[in-house]
């Protein structure tokens, strides 16, 4: 891939493409390119919503569900000539095959139909932290975070090879950082919250997604808060420059942002890991000439 000094990005997505807002303008700043980012996200949305919103706009010429003041996605689409579009699935359903389609599909033949020129690019979201609830044992969902790993890759995989695009593989490099670091992530018994009065917390080092915090509620009381699902500021830092080296397609070795709370060696180590996994993801395949062209009848017989 030819090196990029300046990229026109769009992401449709939730939360898990917003926290790309702490470090990746600033590190692609400091690598001397760039970037014009927007996005068209609603909070925890998976594909199979955007899409509900997506057809809801094309039936109601007044309908218009995305960003402040609102406007219709195809309006995003057309408002620039973006050089990458983004999608992915929601991380709750990231894990199940059987969520992403038909409503992908239906999403590319979108971004096609109004942004012909943009390549459409997957983002690969990550594996929740060992202690979500989901991933304890006798949760329903039934494995830990190695098996939402492997499942959730699986389905992205399926998912780019289906539709011919390129994933970022984020996931990868926040497993990979989880399995090589010098000091990982102890997972604690949940029963010790109940024990804890602030200011003290469980233990958190090592972790690369979610924090532990305490905060006051409505009624003045001091409450432990918990989040197992987003990335932290090492995540966010390390998914910035997964970004930065798959679509600007220069090494990390000309990043040099680092943000307060990270220590110049994991920034490092951190920078290490994403370029490991942008070098060593397997790609699936690229789409095939004519396809393109099917899709976009499909969705304009969604109009």
């Amino acid at each position: 891939m030819a090196a990029k000094q300046f990229l026109k990005i769009l992401t449709i997505g939730n939360s898990f493409t917003d926290c790309l807002a702490c470090c990746f303008p600033d590190v692609v700043a400091s690598a001397g390119c760039g970037l014009l980012w927007d996005r068209a996200s609603h909070s925890g949305c998976e594909l199979h919503r955007h899409w509900s919103y997506i057809e809801f706009e094309e039936r109601d010429p007044a309908a218009r569900l995305y960003q402040e003041p609102r406007v219709k996605l195809r309006d995003i689409l057309r408002r620039e000539s973006w050089d990458i579009v983004t999608i992915q699935q929601g991380g709750r359903e990231s894990w199940r095959q059987e969520l992403y389609q038909p409503y992908a599909s239906n999403i590319y033949a979108h971004i096609r139909k109004y942004a012909p020129q943009a390549e459409v690019v997957i983002q690969q979201t990550w594996a929740y932290r060992a202690d979500d609830p989901h991933l304890m044992p006798g949760s329903p969902w039934g494995f830990d975070q190695e098996g939402h790993f492997e499942r959730l890759t699986a389905a992205y995989r399926k998912l780019a090879s289906e539709l011919g695009l390129r994933i970022i593989p984020v996931g990868c490099a926040v497993q990979l950082a989880r399995r090589e670091q010098s000091v990982p992530f102890q997972n604690y018994d949940p029963a010790l919250l109940a024990e804890l009065h602030w200011p003290d917390l469980p233990p958190q080092a090592g972790s690369l997604v979610g924090r532990i915090w305490w905060q006051k509620d409505e009624n003045g009381r001091l409450r432990m808060l918990r989040d197992t699902i987003h990335l932290n500021v090492r995540g966010q830092y390390l998914q910035a420059c997964v970004w930065f080296a798959f679509l600007y397609g220069r090494p990390v070795s000309e990043i040099k942002f680092v943000p307060d709370g990270i220590a110049d060696a994991d920034a490092a180590f951190l920078r290490g890991i994403a370029q490991r996994a942008v070098d060593g993801f397997e790609q699936v395949g690229i789409r095939r000439t004519g396809e393109d062209e099917t899709l976009r009848s499909e969705a304009e017989r969604q109009d």
